[in-house]
């Protein structure tokens, strides 16, 4: 399925060429009849999707990185995590791991901060000059990534597995942030394991990570523990960010969770809701990424 966003964008611009002759073509009644010119005005180019249109302000109240300058510790804090990823996805290791650019974020159990993690470093992703970044919800069980951002549910990377949408052009929204498009997860299905192990999801997946240089994508998937979604996509990512809460994740729940990752991933960790104890900077939370390791058994 090589080039097939590429195949489905060019697809759409000659069906709107075609409406656009169409529409301006002049009808010939008679040999001695004026020739006249449609009524109905030629339209422009079609928008292959409607744009999200994300409300920046609610989330800066709700604590997310600021896409509009402002100096907040949360954004130091992300800069810090994403220079690594950076760093993994496009310098000396990228050589070493497959699709170094594709960035799974996830969790050893649910609630332990993954999607706000994800959200955040797409964010700040977004911001880089020369960077774009695709974030894709792929906890199909529980998705959450539109909810964080307050976004209205769309159909998204099942209905495209499943065939209901006919290209992934289809369900690959931009948003007013320049450079950040979505994948929502779309509607659960009872097969979810199955299509997501599917070759057209690898297929897809390689797409997404080879076909535009500059490109970073992060994946919001299902906690590892007890859930078979999570250790099928990790097969697809080069990198994997494991969330883990201070003060309630557990060493075993850690180890457990690394130990159903691929052992060729570039494996780190934020540990989130870290509760700053600076007076100057009550209940502050920090997030911070540990050093990359190829393997991470022994964390």
């Amino acid at each position: 399925m090589s080039n097939t966003i590429e195949k489905a964008l060019q697809r759409r611009r000659e069906a709107a060429a075609a409406e656009n002759a169409k529409n301006e073509k002049q009808p010939t009644p008679g040999a001695n009849t004026p020739k006249r010119r449609s009524a109905a005005p030629a339209r422009g180019p079609q928008t292959l999707v409607e744009p999200f249109d994300i409300n920046i302000e609610r989330l800066e109240a709700n604590g997310h990185v600021s896409v509009t300058g402002q100096r907040r510790g949360i954004n130091e804090e992300y800069r810090e995590i994403k220079r690594k990823l950076l760093a993994n996805a496009f310098g000396p290791l990228a050589s070493t791991l497959k699709n170094s650019n594709i960035i799974m974020v996830t969790s050893g159990r649910a609630s332990e901060g993954k999607t706000f993690t994800a959200t955040n470093l797409a964010l700040s992703i977004a911001a880089e000059q020369d960077k774009t970044v695709l974030l894709v919800d792929a906890d199909v069980l529980k998705p959450n990534v539109l909810n964080t951002l307050g976004l209205e549910r769309r159909q998204g990377i099942m209905e495209y597995l499943t065939g209901e949408v006919d290209d992934i052009a289809d369900v690959l929204y931009p948003t007013n942030i320049d450079k950040l498009k979505i994948v929502p997860a779309g509607r659960t299905h009872h097969l979810s394991t199955e299509l997501l192990a599917s070759q057209k999801m690898h297929e897809t997946v390689d797409e997404f990570a080879n076909r535009y240089p500059d490109r970073i994508v992060i994946i919001d998937t299902p906690p590892l523990i007890g859930i078979t979604e999570s250790a099928v996509l990790a097969n697809f990512a080069g990198q994997a960010v494991v969330v883990v809460e201070e003060g309630r994740s557990k060493l075993s729940d850690i180890r457990l969770s690394t130990e159903r990752l691929n052992p060729n991933m570039a494996i780190g960790f934020v540990v989130n809701k870290v509760v700053n104890k600076d007076a100057n900077d009550p209940g502050y939370y920090g997030y911070y990424y540990a050093e990359d390791e190829k393997k991470a058994n022994e964390a």
